[in-house]
């Protein structure tokens, strides 16, 4: 399984939201290049960043600092935030970001990503999901997750037939920057019903156990945020416990 520290870039800086919420946002001191560099040598072959302030503003804001980021450590970057256009898209990608993430377009307008998977590959794109919980459903959480969809799940995930799609990156949003573990119920359904698609937990990883746990059920990566930034264990430690 494959560990992705977790970079949320806000007005050029690392921060943290708490359930997504920008009133609710812990600021870090670290220039986001050293903190990335920091990854890289602790054993770290990937980085997640978010570009928030893109995710906010429904545009590519800090598309340009992502692309310096990529070309300037050793580690292949996955990132979204902002990403609204096919050229968007390829920005990232000739910017040196290894795999662009859509989210609130990939179940809003899954044709049109649909397309972009056809265009640049499955391996270039991640769908990102956040669901809210909705009695016994998920409901995804759309624009800044400031909406909900008129879809569950299930349904979003049934307009990408298996092979079109790769990887998949869910977050339950009530879990997000809250230290409470990951949906790991909801991870395993879904690892059942779309054997195809290589899923990432994402949403309250709190200790080395949940990384543990998150694989054996199937998990193909897992995104780890404020666990790290509050030193509640290491990259090196994370890496190390699932390879």
């Amino acid at each position: 399984m494959i560990v992705y520290p977790a970079i949320d870039l806000r007005a050029g800086v690392c921060v943290r939201l708490m359930h997504g919420r920008f009133d609710q946002v812990t600021r870090y001191d670290d220039h986001p290049a050293a903190r990335l560099a920091a990854f890289a040598a602790s054993g770290a072959t990937w980085a997640h960043i978010v570009d928030l302030d893109g995710a906010e503003a429904g545009r590519a804001v800090q598309h340009t600092l992502i692309g310096e980021l990529a070309n300037s450590v050793d580690i292949r970057i996955q990132s979204g935030g902002g990403v609204r256009t096919a050229e968007d898209v390829a920005a990232l990608i000739d910017a040196g970001v290894a795999r662009v993430v859509v989210g609130s377009l990939a179940v809003s307008q899954p044709e049109t990503v649909a397309d972009w998977l056809r265009r640049f590959g499955p391996n270039r794109l991640t769908l990102a999901i956040d669901v809210r919980a909705d009695g016994d459903r998920y409901v995804p959480a759309l624009k800044g997750w400031t909406q909900a969809a008129d879809v569950d799940l299930w349904a979003a995930l049934d307009r990408y037939p298996p092979d079109l799609a790769r990887h998949l990156l869910v977050t339950d949003v009530g879990r997000d920057g809250a230290l409470t573990g990951p949906n790991l119920d909801l991870l395993g359904q879904i690892v059942r019903r779309r054997p195809d698609l290589q899923v990432q937990a994402s949403g309250g990883v709190a200790v080395l156990s949940d990384l543990t746990e998150a694989a054996a059920i199937g998990c193909a990566g897992a995104i780890v945020g404020r666990a790290l930034y509050e030193g509640r264990f290491t990259v090196d430690q994370a890496v190390g416990i699932v390879t």
